[in-house]
């Protein structure tokens, strides 16, 4: 009797993971979800962000558009029970950055802003991280991706964050610009965007 109750208790698991997963595939396949470049992402941003002075910020803009790539990686990667943890995880990390840069750009000192920028540092190191991780599940083209799209919002939070502080962090930083059109890599990472087969097994 025990046997059996363990493996009706695995079997009902099993139906609700199935059950959330394609959930999430469906939320991630339908029409307001769905796009390929970074400038129909742009397109459907909500004016009310966009009008605020924050929005100039590359690495801003950046931060939110890697959580909204997040949340397509993630949906991938709940298909396999052994990145359920990880998911959570990275979707946690890659929200972080945006939010801390937004924080700390609403902050009065140079001190506190840059306490809150090496906070979104800190989160999209950890991101690139659980990427590393996640290739396995995700691709090599998502991860690479993923992986150059991070390193160079790395390399203009060091470049700010110095702004704001006398002392510099160690790693070579990136000149820091507020306009995408003036850096021809992020042009070509925002206009190729792979993502990962949602309706492939693992």
């Amino acid at each position: 009797m025990g046997g059996q109750a363990s493996n009706v208790k695995r079997q009902t698991s099993s139906i609700k993971a199935k059950h959330q997963t394609s959930n999430v595939r469906r939320e991630c396949e339908s029409g307001e979800d769905t796009m390929t470049t970074y400038e129909e992402w742009e397109a459907a941003v909500s004016e009310k962000i966009k009008a605020d002075s924050l929005w100039k910020m590359t690495a801003y803009r950046l931060g939110l558009f890697l959580g909204d790539l997040g949340w397509h990686d993630t949906a991938k990667l709940i298909q396999d029970r052994r990145m359920v943890g990880l998911s959570d995880q990275l979707y946690r990390a890659l929200g972080s950055i945006s939010a801390n840069v937004a924080e700390g750009y609403s902050r009065g000192t140079g001190k506190d802003r840059a306490r809150f920028y090496e906070y979104a540092l800190g989160s999209a190191r950890e991101s690139r991280d659980w990427y590393f991780k996640a290739r396995h599940v995700l691709g090599e083209a998502v991860f690479q991706h993923r992986l150059d799209l991070l390193t160079r919002v790395i390399q203009l939070l060091l470049t700010m964050i110095p702004q704001q502080r006398v002392h510099m962090l160690r790693e070579q930083s990136a000149a820091y610009h507020t306009s995408l059109e003036r850096d021809e890599e992020i042009q070509a990472l925002l206009r190729d965007v792979p993502f990962a087969d949602l309706d492939s097994d693992v």
